[in-house]
């Protein structure tokens, strides 16, 4: 027997969170952005290597993020309309074999293909699970996704650590080991794929159907989402200028040495996954164009101060940076799923896809930029993406209008 639950009602958020799916989700997402984050991890290693300019360092994650985002989209628009509840085993396949490729690839060729095989992944992941993440969420839509997300900013910032401690001393080739993680992803998918699979595709009248209907006027639902758009570029821009290049900014500056250098990095990292564990559930309290608001254009007088301060300055600056700016993607997410009822998967694609592009560009443009002015002149200049945040003032005040009944959930969902 169907029973009506309102969103502010905790016991109705108590029963409907599925707190096991979003847990299993986050743990995948932990390892699908660990192995991701080994790519840049290893930069140093790879400079060495193949004898690269700071363009071809760029260019790994150019085409690592083109991969990604080029495809996301896509993908989130195939799947609204055609389900695939194993796609996400699928799409961890592809990130095994660029694992064991960037294990052992002999040239800079191989490195290239093992980038893309591993963007293909995620362009695959991605979508489809936050939209598992946000059913599983039981109208709870911010902590969902930062419960998703919280898994894959820790297995970022794992990334550097396990650079430092096994692969830089151990080389190139101990990356195969890694691929264990694959395989343990592929299994958890499976299984979350096998709910996903029961529950809203088996049986779909037993799932939480929602009107979609907009919060505001279409031409309004553009504007909306080319803000969202802009303060995506700002964030990602800068967060690919710290993920591609902090290592070798603070050799150059500091003259420390490459393993200090990946610590300092994992702090970045490690303040990154605690600000996203903190942005959903403050959006679901005090409004997610607040968040949003404040972690965009509320770190620009620290990366302000960045390029200018003592090293251990740095370190501070760094993490406040990370924990601050970090809280916005989640809230943006799903801010502009609420724009855009009906369409999770594309959205999230969207999103997903824009963010590993905007990336990937950064660090390309950023390495050329590296080249010809230095490495430091590089965060000079970023120093200033932030002030874009400004524009989060244009978004519409939408929480409001959200707050109405959650549509009927039969008890056997």
């Amino acid at each position: 027997m169907a029973k009506s639950m309102t969103a502010d009602s905790p016991l109705a958020a108590a029963v409907q969170t599925r707190f096991n799916l979003l847990g299993a989700l986050s743990f995948s997402h932990f390892l699908n952005d660990m192995m991701q984050s080994l790519i840049v991890a290893i930069y140093p290693l790879l400079k060495g290597e193949f004898h690269l300019s700071f363009v071809q360092i760029g260019t790994i994650t150019l085409t690592y993020q083109i991969c990604a985002s080029l495809l996301q989209p896509l993908i989130g628009i195939y799947t609204d309309k055609h389900p695939k509840p194993y796609s996400l085993s699928a799409g961890m396949g592809f990130t095994l074999v660029g694992i064991v490729t960037l294990a052992f690839a002999p040239n800079y060729t191989s490195v290239l293909a093992a980038a893309a095989l591993i963007g293909a992944g995620s362009a695959i992941f991605h979508p489809e699970s936050s939209r598992i993440a946000r059913l599983a969420s039981g109208g709870r839509h911010g902590l969902a996704q930062s419960i998703f997300q919280v898994g894959g900013n820790a297995g970022s910032a794992m990334g550097p650590l396990l650079a430092a401690w096994i692969i830089l001393p151990q080389g190139q080739p101990s990356l195969a080991w890694f691929a264990i993680a694959a395989v343990v992803a592929i299994v958890v998918l499976a299984r979350v794929g096998g709910w996903y699979k029961r529950q809203h595709i088996d049986q779909p009248k037993a799932a939480a159907i929602s009107a979609a209907i907009a919060p505001v006027s279409p031409a309004r639902v553009r504007w909306s989402i080319a803000v969202l758009v802009l303060l995506i570029f700002s964030k990602y821009f800068y967060v690919a200028s710290i993920t591609s290049y902090f290592s070798f900014y603070l050799i150059d500056r500091f003259h420390i040495s490459v393993r200090s250098a990946q610590l300092h990095l994992f702090v970045f990292l490690l303040a990154m996954a605690l600000g996203t564990l903190f942005g959903g559930p403050l959006g679901d309290r005090i409004g997610r164009k607040r968040v949003i608001w404040v972690s965009i254009l509320g770190i620009a007088p620290f990366t302000l101060m960045l390029p200018y301060v003592a090293l251990m300055w740095v370190g501070i600056l760094t993490f406040i940076i990370g924990l601050i700016l970090s809280s916005a993607f989640s809230a943006i997410v799903v801010f502009a799923q609420e724009l855009m009822p009906g369409n999770v998967g594309a959205v999230s694609g969207l999103f997903f896809g824009f963010a590993f592009g905007i990336g990937g560009i950064g660090a390309a443009v950023l390495g050329g930029l590296a080249d010809q002015h230095g490495i430091q002149f590089v965060y000079r200049i970023c120093a200033f993406l932030p002030l874009i945040g400004m524009v989060a003032a244009f978004l519409p005040n939408i929480e409001h209008k959200n707050r109405r009944t959650v549509p009927l959930i039969q008890e056997n969902a």
